[in-house]
């Protein structure tokens, strides 16, 4: 175990320096995140429609998906290059500690996505987030997790794809329905407890989806690896 942890943050930690060093995949999420807040504020104005607000929780997991699926396109598309995915597969590493190196760097990044264009969230909406932090942010880590853990499988089934830009979001987005309705469900009922009477029941099956997509993960990441 002590070694899989030691192995799954050294992938992570170069997945991270290689992001930070240069910020494209960053700069992108979070102006994509951000121009789209700002046109469904518009679309939606909640200053003449003040029922929009119960809705503004599932827009803002929509904008977190899809901000989402530009980090999850980049997790293995930088590896691509000059058979840098080859010489990976062929380090002393094992397929698992691969699968979360991936998934925790994605995790991350994903996530200071939405902590960055959250206080936006709440400026366009006018929803007043602060006092449920608590509540919320554990929200966003399970969902955050949903789909980077779903993201990064089927990253490496399109790594050597040359549409992967396009096949990843069309098999990355029906598999993560189930964890998106939860995540909306979770949101909406924390930021309108009038809406939503129990939010325990979408809470256990974002949990359970989190963990039954990464023990996936993990048991197929390497034959998916190897048979590329």
């Amino acid at each position: 175990m002590k070694r899989l942890l030691a192995d799954s943050w050294t992938v992570a930690a170069k997945d991270l320096r290689c992001e930070l060093r240069d910020k494209q995949v960053l700069n992108a999420a979070i102006s994509f995140a951000l121009v789209v807040l700002l046109m469904f504020s518009f679309t939606f104005d909640p200053n003449t429609n003040v029922g929009i607000r119960s809705l503004s929780g599932g827009l803002l997991w929509v904008v977190y998906l899809f901000a989402g699926v530009l980090v999850l396109n980049r997790s293995f598309a930088r590896e691509t290059a000059n058979d840098c995915l080859a010489a990976l597969v062929a380090a002393p590493l094992s397929g698992d500690s691969l699968f979360l190196g991936k998934t925790v760097s994605s995790w991350l990044l994903i996530l200071a996505v939405e902590l960055i264009s959250l206080p936006v969230f709440g400026i366009f909406f006018d929803v007043n987030w602060v006092p449920q932090a608590g509540r919320l942010l554990p929200v966003l880590a399970l969902g955050t997790w949903s789909f980077a853990s779903v993201g990064t499988t089927f990253g490496a089934v399109t790594a050597n794809n040359r549409m992967r830009e396009l096949m990843l979001p069309l098999l990355v987005l029906p598999f993560c329905l189930p964890a998106l309705v939860a995540c909306m469900s979770v949101t909406w009922g924390i930021l309108d407890p009038s809406a939503v009477s129990e939010i325990g029941p979408w809470v256990r099956l974002l949990i359970g989806f989190d963990v039954i997509y990464t023990l996936l993960g993990v048991l197929v990441m390497d034959p998916i690896l190897r048979s590329g």
